[in-house]
């Protein structure tokens, strides 16, 4: 089989029976295997899908390991030349899968590719977790062509151009299996959130290149998991980010994007406590005291990726903060970015 395409189930029954009939229906099975891998579900999910969808494959797993140590152990059992981690809140569409395939197929440099992803909600704008493609700034804040921190574009057609891009959003991420194994797959301590931007800047940093084929579109619906104002997901979210650029910056830049990064997050956990959002500012605490924790863990892990780096500078990381452009320069699209910085 040429590609395993992979959803991950924790108690998701309801997002199985509205979602799954979409990727069964419009993915051809002389080209592709449709698995779903179950996280030790409590509910009855995989008796429904036993039931309702007996040509799907299941793996089972005997608890819940996340998203990221799910997807890993999971892609331990595919010998496809390629996987699809897909979200059970998505919604494919007929051909989603040729343009990637076509673009991997092309060329061998290319390790990851996304669709276009739209909003299930509202059709007519990008999804917030991945939109047409993810950069980061140069303190590891995350972006998309498409959406620029809270700011969410309407679809006019204005990345439908295919790129290059930093990171691939998990929601829909194509990759090709044995380079996913070589780099490591998903960080396991990560659990969930920001491990696929963790994986591409390491694949990038490698000299893979990572793509956008908006010719495929998909919708998601997002937040399925967690709840956006969570405060178990804003700790993930700060946790996992400090960890990431522990991770992957070059020697040259990490104190001084450490010095600033403690600087904004205790802003940031002043800004939730001043709007009423005590749990979320301690969240922000508890995330840098994790931090801390781990980092000596982590600096093997970080000599080894900057021992294995070959590309820096990397061309879809921009060499200024994002903060300042948003907030101080009103910068609020990827395009006005990108004219900011060429400018």
């Amino acid at each position: 089989m040429k590609v395993s395409v992979i959803l991950l189930n924790w108690n998701g029954r309801k997002l199985l029976e509205k979602f799954l009939p979409s990727v069964v229906a419009h993915t051809p099975s002389d080209v592709a295997e449709v698995v779903v891998a179950d996280n030790g579900s409590t509910d009855d999910s995989v008796a429904m899908l036993r039931e309702r969808f007996p040509g799907v494959r299941l793996i089972l797993l005997d608890r819940n390991y996340g998203f990221a140590e799910g997807y890993n152990r999971a892609i331990e059992q595919t010998t496809a030349e390629y996987t699809v981690l897909l979200n059970t809140d998505v919604e494919v569409t007929p051909g989603w899968l040729t343009a990637p395939l076509e673009e991997l197929d092309a060329d061998a440099s290319v390790a990851a590719v996304q669709p276009k992803l739209l909003s299930r909600r509202d059709r007519s704008f990008f999804e917030y977790a991945g939109a047409a493609g993810g950069w980061i700034d140069r303190y590891g804040y995350p972006f998309c062509r498409g959406r620029v921190l809270s700011v969410v574009e309407e679809d006019r057609g204005q990345y439908d151009t295919p790129a290059d891009i930093l990171w691939a959003s998990g929601a829909c991420l194509f990759i090709r299996t044995d380079v996913y194994r070589r780099v490591g797959g998903l960080d396991a301590r990560f659990f969930a959130h920001q491990e696929e931007i963790d994986l591409c800047w390491r694949l990038r940093s490698r000299g893979y290149r990572l793509r956008c084929t908006p010719q495929s579109v998909v919708f998601h619906v997002g937040g399925g998991t967690l709840h956006t104002e969570s405060p178990y997901k804003t700790f993930l979210n700060f946790r996992n980010n400090l960890l990431m650029i522990y991770k992957n910056l070059p020697d040259r830049e990490l104190p001084r994007v450490m010095r600033l990064r403690r600087m904004l997050d205790y802003f940031a956990a002043l800004h939730f406590l001043l709007t009423g959002h005590a749990k979320n500012a301690l969240a922000v605490i508890r995330a840098r005291r994790e931090f801390r924790r781990l980092r000596p863990e982590y600096t093997p892990v970080r000599a080894e990726n900057l021992r294995l780096s070959t590309l820096d500078p990397i061309p879809e990381q921009m060499n200024r903060s994002l903060l300042s452009s948003f907030y101080l320069k009103k910068k609020k699209t990827f395009d006005q970015l990108m004219q900011e910085a060429h400018g």
